[in-house]
């Protein structure tokens, strides 16, 4: 698809977007082949349909975890304030990203990160070019709520939500 849009600078692009604060969620499954854990952090992740109950999130196509999970099952855990080191582990280029983390197996057998503000299983059905990024359409197939407050990503920094005062 080509668009007549001006020519944005992508620094200035997600600088401007960064004004829009987005959750924190790991979306994470286990490799075909192996077993293995595999998983990946995701600012997009978002409720499409109720009926039926589909969810969305968006990939960078340079993505080296979301090839290994995206034929199965997977698990998205809403990271809850107090997991920075789980966006920091699962961000991170490291061989093994589950190996310092707290998780347990879901239902689906997707790993779920412990103490999660949410956990979501899926299935993905379609996936969507969108530039340089891919767009997941999935199945919900069970989800639980967790405990606390959210963890938020706003403007560069990761931080808390607060509840306005009456």
């Amino acid at each position: 698809m080509t668009l007549s849009t001006p020519t944005i600078e992508p620094r200035y692009f997600r600088d401007v977007i960064g004004h829009l604060p987005t959750g924190v969620t790991v979306v994470a499954g286990r490799e075909p082949a192996t077993g293995t854990p595999a998983g990946l952090v995701v600012g997009t992740f978002q409720s499409l349909s109720l009926d039926p109950p589909l969810v969305t999130f968006s990939v960078a196509t340079t993505s080296s975890s979301w090839p290994k999970i995206r034929s199965g099952h997977f698990s998205a855990s809403v990271l809850a304030d107090d997991q920075h080191h789980v966006c920091k582990a699962l961000s991170s280029k490291q061989a093994d990203k589950f190996a310092q983390l707290d998780w347990r197996t879901s239902a689906e057998g997707s790993p779920q990160i412990a103490g999660a503000h949410a956990w979501i299983d899926c299935k993905p059905l379609h996936e969507l070019e969108g530039g340089d990024h891919v767009i997941v359409v999935a199945e919900v197939l069970r989800l639980e709520a967790g405990h606390g407050q959210p963890l938020i990503f706003h403007r560069g920094q990761l931080g808390t939500y607060q509840q306005p005062q009456p």
